[in-house]
């Protein structure tokens, strides 16, 4: 059965901006879009109208939840919190378990955000780099088994090139810069990747891909 998966990285984050942010942050690990972010968000958005996409899953972090609604409101669709396509959990990055905001207090915000969904895959900090790949891969297989039609998924670096990995079934370089798209399409029974980090819809990109 045909069918189509669009995974996205979220746009740029305020503490890529300005470092300090970090410093003062109520949450530090789970920063906000910055201004050029929201416009890689929207541009996103812009991209995707017209590709029949029929549910958008997105990582609970704020910044991926504020790219996921900027595609959702131009889309009409509502957006799936999925634990599975988390940050990677790697405790050189964060010394403990980065607090995101409830689902009901995201929802107040993001009104699209469907508060009935349960992710299919919950995280365990801390994560090794191979865990983290075990868990976006686990996350992509099942769904595609509990969803037919064509996906949007909306994460982080490490989600994106593990997500579609755990598709292609193979080891391949999946690039990964803010905001990008990868393409991946089920024809003859295998998977194909028809778009790796795309960002031709974007006025402004990446020229050093950072990861975390």
């Amino acid at each position: 059965m045909a069918q189509t998966i669009w995974i996205a990285r979220h746009g740029n984050r305020i503490d890529f901006v300005r470092p300090e942010w970090f410093d003062t942050a109520e949450r530090p690990y789970d920063p906000h879009l910055s201004p050029d972010g929201e416009i890689q968000a929207r541009e996103l958005g812009d991209r995707l109208q017209g590709e029949g996409i029929t549910h958008i899953f997105a990582s609970p972090f704020l910044r991926t939840v504020q790219t996921a609604n900027y595609v959702a409101d131009i889309l009409d669709l509502p957006i799936k919190l999925e634990w599975g396509l988390c940050e990677w959990l790697n405790p050189g990055w964060m010394k403990e378990m980065p607090e995101t905001l409830p689902p009901e207090t995201l929802k107040k915000q993001f009104s699209r955000i469907d508060l009935s969904y349960r992710s299919v895959v919950q995280p365990q900090y801390p994560e090794t780099d191979k865990l983290c790949q075990q868990r976006t891969a686990k996350t992509a297989r099942l769904l595609v088994e509990n969803y037919s039609t064509d996906l949007l998924w909306i994460g982080h670096g490490a989600s994106v090139v593990g997500a579609a990995i755990g598709l292609l079934g193979e080891s391949r370089e999946i690039k990964a810069s803010l905001c990008c798209l990868v393409k991946l399409a089920h024809r003859n029974s295998r998977w194909a990747m028809e778009l790796n980090g795309d960002t031709s819809h974007l006025s402004q990109s990446e020229t050093i891909v950072r990861l975390n």
